[in-house]
């Protein structure tokens, strides 16, 4: 019987060494004449153990890592083919806490299939999702993404069943289905891993977009930086359109839907969506006035459903098992699982999907296990550069979009970065204004001139000019850029900033300066 080794191939994988130890477990193989193959999978997520090569015994995957191409050949004379005894192996992947305790929906196939297999995709419950849904009427589908609860999980939280339905309703002789893959947050790579790791169900769940609002063509806008992710989303549309998955008759229902990878150059202010039309449509990547919304004159002034991978990738479960299913996960308005994505200072860095709701002390200390330097916690961004600083006062927030809000805070795109004691808010807090001053498309004052000013403010600050008067300055910055700017770049930049100086006053405050002796 052939053996199956597991290598992953994602870019984190990739990037701690995953195709030195795939080549070197090759040559072992071809060396001690094994009846073994290579299956390079998507990663589990669980950064740490990477590269996490598996083996398949009996049916279950007996796992290994973190792997480098010099441990290879002791693991197969310790019987890795056979899931031998060695100081790397870590028994039943399937059984390690950080899996187990899971709930994965979205990511159920990530790090199981071989991600350009379709045999694979279906054998593990792909496209039953939107075989159901070639044979509903488009208002059905949309009342079931409606009625699942599901929210954008790009960051905003808007319900993603309005937003179909919005399309649905808009005339216009051709309509478009855009998927906002531009992940620019820090801390965050669950776009990243689904493309890379299970890029079906992401077009899975755009043609069932495009089922539901009359759409007829999608694009995936994702950035030049993903460079893996570009190169198997390219290849799997390619595959599904020789299948007939995407085409002129999708799965045979007589019904259009086709779809294209566009790569944009890296502008962070491009994942705001009107500005990444405008880069789709091969313009500059500045923000659009709204109204118009998309929904109405999107691409090509069109009308336009623009939804995030995570957002688009939860859909054909929600048809496949039913909205109801997907709406008993989760908490008050916040309905289904979340991909959290933990990183920065922390042991267990990586991707954890779970139902909304657990507390962020939970996320931190229980899953994420604390620092890496073994210092105490003392501040976590949620939401990305643009999200605000929680101290572990607040660790009893549940994750939830309304009660993050509550808190002055966002969930955005689930990124969650750890900081230990040694951090210095002010200077964070001037690192925001200095991303946002970089980033900005220089379309509002606001934004443009008032992170510029931040910079200099939060200077000052930190030269002991006038600490009080500039810290009222920085205060009232941040008030004028969230209500003054057009859109989140500059509107949700005070949010580091202000919980940075409300949490930690104590870093604002540095020491006077001694003016010299004349």
């Amino acid at each position: 019987m052939t053996l199956t080794i597991y290598i992953p191939r994602d870019a984190a994988a990739l990037a701690l060494g995953a195709e030195k130890v795939a080549k070197s477990v090759a040559q072992e193989i071809a060396r001690r004449g094994l009846d073994a193959r290579i299956v390079r999978n998507g990663s589990r997520g669980m950064f740490w153990l990477e590269p996490l090569v598996e083996v398949e015994i009996g049916g279950k995957r007996i796992g290994y890592g973190p792997v480098k191409a010099k441990d290879v050949s002791a693991l197969f004379d310790a019987g890795l083919a056979e899931g031998g005894g060695h100081p790397l192996c870590l028994g039943e992947v399937e059984s390690l806490p950080f899996l187990k305790e899971q709930t994965r929906l979205t990511f159920a196939r990530c790090g199981i299939t071989d991600p350009l297999s379709l045999q694979d995709y279906e054998a593990h419950g792909g496209l039953k999702g939107l075989r159901r849904a070639v044979g509903m009427a488009s208002g059905d589908i949309v009342k079931d993404v409606t009625d699942s609860g599901l929210r954008g999980r790009g960051g905003a939280g808007f319900p993603t069943g309005i937003k179909w339905k919005t399309v649905l309703d808009a005339s216009g002789d051709r309509k478009y289905i855009v998927c906002n893959a531009d992940e620019g947050d820090s801390g965050t790579f669950a776009d990243r891993m689904i493309m890379e790791g299970d890029p079906f169900v992401l077009i899975e769940g755009m043609a069932i977009a495009g089922l539901a609002t009359g759409a007829t063509k999608g694009f995936v806008y994702t950035r030049s930086e993903y460079p893996h992710a570009i190169a198997a989303m390219t290849e799997a549309v390619e595959i599904a359109r020789g299948a007939g998955i995407l085409g002129a008759s999708v799965l045979g229902s007589g019904k259009a839907f086709d779809m294209e990878i566009r790569t944009g150059a890296g502008a962070y202010v491009c994942g705001e969506e009107t500005a990444l039309l405008n880069s789709l449509e091969g313009k500059r990547g500045v923000v659009r006035a709204k109204p118009p919304l998309p929904a109405h004159k999107g691409l090509f002034d069109c009308p336009t459903v623009i939804n995030n991978v995570i957002s688009l990738a939860s859909v054909p479960i929600i048809m496949d098992k039913g909205a109801a299913f997907y709406r008993d996960f989760g908490m008050g308005r916040s309905r289904g699982t979340i991909p959290l994505q933990i990183a920065g200072n922390v042991k267990h860095g990586g991707l954890y999907e779970t139902a909304f709701g657990l507390s962020l002390g939970d996320i931190v200390d229980k899953i994420g296990g604390g620092t890496a330097t073994g210092r105490p916690v003392k501040a976590v961004q949620v939401g990305g550069p643009l999200g605000a600083y929680f101290p572990r006062a607040l660790f009893d927030t549940p994750f939830d979009y309304e009660a993050f809000a509550a808190k002055d805070g966002l969930i955005g795109h689930a990124g969650i970065v750890v900081f230990d004691d040694t951090a210095d808010m002010l200077k964070q807090a001037r690192f925001a204004m200095e991303f946002c001053a970089v980033e900005s498309c220089g379309k509002c004052t606001p934004c443009r001139i008032g992170s510029t000013r931040g910079v200099e403010t939060a200077d000052k600050i930190a030269q002991g000019i006038e600490p009080e008067k500039n810290r009222v300055l920085l205060a009232d910055l941040c008030n004028t850029m969230k209500f003054g700017s057009l859109c989140a770049l500059g509107g949700f930049t005070p949010y580091p900033v202000m919980s940075a100086m409300t949490h930690f006053p104590e870093d604002f405050s540095p020491a006077p300066l001694i003016k010299a002796a004349e």
